[in-house]
C-alpha cells in the first residue's frame, strides 16, 4: 500500500504539477443537494479478527453549503450490530476533483465502545462526485481494542 502511494506521488510530481495547481479551496457558498447514501464496504486493517466488511445500510446527506453537509444513517457495523450515525461532513479543500476533509459525527452500536452507546468520532473523509453519483471514502482509525480501523467506501446518489 505504501509503495502504491509513493508511486502515485511520484507520478504527480513527474507531471510538473505544483501544489498551488493541485490543492484548491472549495467555495463555501450556499447549496441545496440531497444525497441518498449506501452502507459501507470496509477493508479492515486487522484482517485476522473475522470482522464484517459488508456494512449494509442506508443514509442521507444534505449539502447546505459548498464545504459542509449534514449526514445521518444506519448500518451494520464491523461487530455485526446495528449502528446509527449523525454529524457533518466538513470538506474545505480539494485535490483535483476530490474533496478533502473529515466527518465529524456521533456513532453508536459498538459493543466495546461505551456499551453500544453514543460516542464522538472524527473520520478523515475524501469525496468524489460526478453529476448525480458519488463516493465517500473514510479512513477509520483504530481505537484500542474497542473500534477496528479500516478504509470504508460508501456509494451515493443525488436525489436533487
Amino acid at each position: 500500500m505504501k509503495t502504491r502511494c509513493l508511486f502515485a506521488l511520484l507520478a504527480l510530481l513527474g507531471t510538473g504539477a505544483h501544489a498551488d495547481d493541485l490543492f484548491t479551496k472549495i467555495d463555501a457558498g450556499p447549496k441545496s443537494e440531497l444525497w441518498i447514501d449506501s452502507g459501507f464496504a470496509t477493508y479492515h486493517f486487522d484482517r485476522d479478527k473475522n470482522l464484517n466488511g459488508g456494512n449494509r445500510g442506508l443514509g442521507f446527506e444534505y449539502r447546505f453549503c459548498g464545504t459542509m453537509a449534514a449526514a445521518a444513517g444506519r448500518f451494520v457495523n464491523s461487530d455485526r450490530y446495528y449502528s446509527n450515525y449523525a454529524g457533518v461532513l466538513w470538506q474545505p479543500y480539494a485535490l483535483g476533483p476530490v474533496r478533502l476533509g473529515a466527518a465529524i459525527a456521533m456513532f453508536d452500536g459498538y459493543p466495546k465502545m461505551r456499551d453500544r452507546g453514543w460516542f464522538p468520532a472524527i473520520v478523515p473523509t475524501f469525496t468524489y462526485e460526478y453529476q448525480r453519483v458519488g463516493v465517500n471514502v473514510g479512513v477509520i482509525p483504530s481505537y484500542k481494542d474497542r473500534l477496528y480501523g479500516g478504509i470504508s467506501v460508501q456509494l451515493k446518489l443525488k436525489l436533487f
